[in-house]
């Protein structure tokens, strides 16, 4: 009986620590993460913000799909959705993928949140797409992207309910396989969970890096089983070189042998946080991708240790 016991507590024991060692494997450039869907969504991607004309496009997927990446990431505000479609029409079969091989995400304009142009919105971008369905549709922003004397009198909170219904029922109607969104702060996730119309949100994209991280967002998003991607990952539009040449984040990328965007990527990823970094630079895509790495504890205390400059996209300005 006693020998009996033994081997069951061992067994538990070994269990145990199989589970644990399982949940706290560091997550590769190649990793997906398993969405609401059952839909396996890379944890890395690239992003096409500001990356506009057919030929420039084109150059950069070739690039992007070369490398290995599988997510791209567009807005119907950037304006690249038909350059993409171009490209991929081209370069899928150049590097012999199909389009099931691709995961695409896009964000409705967030000018037309709440109105009754949300369903056909949704469809024009499918048409830009040249798809038949999209991967991941998202909120862009939880508020209206720009008001003036034809705007909706509602409240942002009452729009962002009326759009996410749109995007439910275009979920069910086979239009989009997963819905997320944009720019939401604790508040406004919370909302959207207390009043799901079925479906919870599979992403919040966030501004993300050692200055503007917010440990309460991430929190939320882990208990809810909701990926969280980080935009602006080396610290955003017009800072990127201030966080980029920090002492500090210099200092550990050479101890590492890897360049200081490997470093602020790296710190995201190791956090099973999503990153979309974008660049015109092959090689600069390339080692983009190449984050199979680890920050020491130290270091990733180090650089969550920055003191928080939220000077990007404030989240907290809608109600």
């Amino acid at each position: 009986m006693f020998k009996f016991s033994l081997i069951v507590c061992v067994y538990l024991v070994a269990l145990a620590t199989f589970g644990k060692a399982d949940n706290e494997q560091p997550v590769t450039s190649k990793d997906r993460f398993r969405l609401h869907s059952g839909d396996l969504m890379p944890y890395v991607g690239f992003g096409t913000f500001r990356i506009q004309g057919d030929a420039q496009i084109k150059e950069v997927l070739d690039h992007v799909l070369g490398s290995g990446y599988r997510l791209i990431d567009t807005a119907q505000v950037y304006g690249n959705e038909e350059s993409i479609d171009k490209a991929l029409k081209v370069l899928l079969p150049k590097h012999n993928l199909t389009r099931k091989d691709i995961f695409i995400t896009t964000k409705l304009d967030s000018t037309y949140l709440g109105s009754d142009s949300v369903y056909n919105r949704i469809e024009n971008s499918i048409r830009n797409l040249g798809s038949e369905y999209l991967d991941l549709l998202l909120i862009h922003s939880p508020g209206l992207s720009s008001r003036n004397s034809k705007s909706t009198p509602k409240n942002d909170s009452v729009l962002r309910d009326e759009t996410w219904k749109v995007f439910v029922t275009a979920v069910k109607q086979g239009l989009v396989r997963n819905i997320g969104v944009s720019n939401y702060n604790v508040r406004h996730l919370t909302e959207l969970l207390r009043n799901d119309h079925g479906i919870k949100p599979a992403v919040n994209q966030v501004e993300w890096h050692p200055n503007n991280h917010q440990a309460d967002l991430l929190e939320l998003c882990r208990k809810e089983g909701i990926l969280l991607q980080a935009y602006f990952s080396l610290g955003g539009t017009g800072r990127k070189e201030v966080l980029l040449n920090r002492p500090e984040v210099v200092k550990i990328a050479e101890k590492l042998k890897k360049t200081p965007s490997q470093i602020l990527l790296r710190w995201a990823l190791q956090q099973k946080i999503g990153v979309i970094p974008k660049s015109l630079s092959e090689a600069h895509i390339r080692d983009n991708l190449s984050l199979d790495f680890t920050i020491p504890a130290e270091d990733m205390k180090t650089l969550s240790g920055f003191e928080q400059n939220r000077l990007g996209f404030s989240l907290d300005r809608y109600q």
